[in-house]
């Protein structure tokens, strides 16, 4: 039987997506992100495991690298990949929001020139296009937040989970307008090959899903 192959985002979205797949009877106890090794075996239930950064996952899934990927909604929504997108895991939640200074409020009701910093340019477009709005749009890589500081942009776009790093340094939400969480992902080809297993494991992993929820 040949392996399916999981993409999984490094991380803690590949903490709780190890552990979820446990409940479901797969496991893979050496891989880790400090190990060597770049492909990790569960020979058993013939599943393999590699981790990589959250914007590379689908493109491997895409290319048929990988059956299988684990990744963040807002990755899905910047990438745009030709993927399915099966389940909603429900971890990892976040919010995607304009942020800024207490007085950019104002940006997100007229039209005139502003500038936002993203690490998530085309979600940020289609954001400001929905309003009617054409702000200069600056790709980012590091601490979006650093942006409005230093006079870069005057606001940002980007994922929010508790608020406290925007909080510390004077800054405020100004508009969550998207839910994030963790979503799995098949390569087109494979779901139509391995249909039966892949649907399988989908309802394997939507009852641990649910077990873990009714356990709360």
């Amino acid at each position: 039987m040949r392996d399916l192959t999981f993409a999984l985002t490094k991380g803690r979205l590949a903490e709780k997506t190890l552990s979820l797949l446990s409940q479901c009877g797969i496991h893979c106890e050496d891989l880790s992100e400090d190990s060597r090794k770049l492909v990790f075996v569960d020979p058993e239930n013939h599943v393999r495991f590699f981790m990589a950064k959250a914007a590379d996952v689908p493109t491997y899934v895409e290319q048929g690298a990988a059956d299988i990927g684990i990744v963040g909604k807002d990755v899905l929504l910047e990438e745009q990949k030709d993927l399915y997108e099966v389940l909603d895991l429900g971890f990892g939640k976040c919010r995607m929001a304009v942020a800024g200074f207490p007085e950019g409020k104002k940006l997100l009701n007229q039209r005139g020139d502003f500038r936002v910093g993203s690490k998530y340019p085309e979600i940020a477009r289609r954001y400001f296009l929905s309003r009617h709005q054409q702000p200069l749009i600056l790709k980012l890589n590091g601490s979006v937040e650093l942006a409005p500081i230093v006079g870069l942009a005057d606001v940002i776009v980007d994922i929010v989970e508790t608020g406290s790093t925007l909080a510390a340094n004077g800054l405020v939400v100004l508009d969550a307008f998207l839910e994030i969480s963790a979503r799995m992902v098949v390569n087109k080809a494979s779901m139509k090959l391995h249909a039966e297993r892949i649907n399988g494991l989908i309802q394997q992993m939507s009852e641990a899903l649910r077990r873990m929820e009714d356990g709360r």
